[in-house]
């Protein structure tokens, strides 16, 4: 008995196939420096990343728009499902390790052949008889090459590749709804502007034509200023537009009805700030952090165990199976020592001939494990890629938002000039229009400025993998 145990332990340590290593990823120490960052007014830094990356706008709406879309969005629960899906299959493959139990009954009214084989009944096959019988089936495979223990692995694996995928749900989610509300901010922005802009156009008509009334406007100068007032007032209705399809978008995201939200975000806010410095972490944590990466390297390993799981078919099966129960022709016999029955043995399946399908199902399990490895190494390729890009995009948008800001300062001097040369009489409204125009443009372009840095923030905690920890 004693032998059973170091026996068992050296049957179960056999394990066929190829075990699964992580695959190595030449990442560079620190992520490369983009050119011309000096001067902007938030750097990245080699700091460990906020789970909670949205925070650091500092937005108490945009942090509880996210905080709910978690566990709200409908994408998520999908994900939640296969999640739970990928779970039950795993424990229903792991039940095939264990010893199976059946218990069972039966009646049965029948009546032997006179002619035929043996009568149990020992009627002769002249009488009908009856037999009730009642037992315990048992049976165990013994795993001795590892194939189930490999089906058990790559269900595990499974289980991990579904779970990086809900996280990638989340990530996208979470990054979607920052970029609508970030772009939602932005257009209330510019409705803000627009309304300043006709306010003052309305004003500058009214003027023109009182200075008409008393011979010192033209006609011309009247209809200039109609026609630039109807121009910006002709500028609200797609911002009204875009702000109603942002807010369904929200109000989607959170898996509720259209307009759901526009009570909560009808009121304009500031667009979110971006902080002076942003924690990217290091090259080597993107592995950890990616969620795709995440995925490719589970699939990886469920098709290297798969690997396993087809070899193991080469292998003989053996399955200790017995039986307990009792027999007889009375009810009233059943479950007397007489009507005992039982049968306990090995069993042995060894495949001869399968006509290759054996053959075919290896070469395909190998193959569908070389497409995950090259998978694999497309997915940290690619996410090196955009965390690049994220950097630079990051950069350059702080940059320009930079050479816009000027533009609307040297505009607002241009602008007040006009004005002052107006009140005397030096210029004509036309070229106050125009400074007008030229003001409004470009502090329209200095809003489109802070959003595109404010988004390429949010793409760049995106390529990072932020956020994904989220709701896991």
């Amino acid at each position: 008995m004693l032998l059973m145990v170091p026996l068992s332990t050296m049957l179960t340590s056999c394990t066929v196939g190829p075990d699964f290593h992580r695959p190595a990823n030449a990442m560079p120490a620190q992520w490369k420096p983009v050119a011309d960052t000096a001067g902007t007014p938030s750097q990245p830094v080699p700091a460990t990343i906020d789970p909670d990356w949205w925070k650091v706008f500092g937005d108490a709406e945009l942090t509880s728009l996210v905080d709910r879309v978690t566990t709200a969005n409908l994408d998520v629960r999908v994900a939640s499902s296969r999640l739970r899906q990928s779970r039950a299959e795993r424990q229903a493959i792991t039940a095939d390790a264990e010893p199976h139990v059946e218990a069972d009954a039966a009646y049965r009214h029948a009546r032997a052949s006179s002619t035929g084989l043996v009568d149990p009944s020992g009627e002769h096959g002249e009488h009908d008889y009856n037999v009730w019988q009642a037992g315990f089936d048992a049976s165990w495979e013994l795993d001795l090459w590892g194939r189930v223990r490999r089906e058990v692995e790559s269900a595990d694996a499974t289980i991990e590749a579904s779970a990086d995928a809900r996280r990638g749900v989340l990530l996208s989610v979470c990054a979607e709804t920052a970029r609508n509300y970030i772009q939602l901010r932005a257009v209330q922005a510019r409705q803000a502007l627009l309304d300043q802009a006709s306010e003052v156009a309305r004003h500058r008509l009214d003027l023109a034509r009182v200075r008409f009334t008393h011979g010192a406007a033209t006609q011309v100068e009247v209809a200039d200023a109609a026609l630039n007032a109807a121009q910006i007032e002709a500028r609200l209705p797609p911002l009204q537009q875009q702000q109603a399809h942002l807010v369904n978008a929200l109000s989607f995201l959170l898996g509720a009805p259209p307009r759901a939200l526009e009570k909560e975000l009808d009121a304009p806010a500031p667009l979110p700030p971006v902080p002076p410095q942003v924690p990217v972490g290091l090259p080597s944590q993107l592995v950890e952090q990616r969620p795709d990466i995440r995925q490719a390297e589970a699939t990886l390993h469920a098709a290297t165990a798969n690997v396993g799981v087809a070899v193991g078919d080469f292998y003989p099966r053996i399955t200790l199976s017995g039986d307990m129960g009792s027999q007889a022709l009375q009810l009233s016999d059943l479950g007397t020592w007489g009507s005992r029955t039982f049968a306990i043995g090995p069993a042995i399946s060894l495949p001869i001939f399968e006509g290759g399908r054996l053959h075919s199902v290896l070469t395909l399990r190998q193959a569908q494990q070389q497409q995950a490895a090259i998978q694999y190494q497309q997915t940290v390729l690619r996410a090196w890629h955009e965390v690049d890009d994220g950097l630079t995009d990051y950069a350059a948008t702080q940059r320009r938002l930079n050479q816009l800001d000027q533009t609307v300062t040297q505009s607002q001097q241009s602008f007040d000039d006009a004005q002052r040369r107006y009140s005397v009489g030096l210029v004509d409204l036309q070229q106050v229009l125009a400074a007008r125009q030229a003001l409004l443009t470009n502090r329209d372009a200095a809003i489109s400025g802070a959003e595109d840095v404010s988004l390429a923030l949010v793409a760049l905690y995106k390529s990072l993998g932020g956020g994904w920890q989220a709701g896991t």
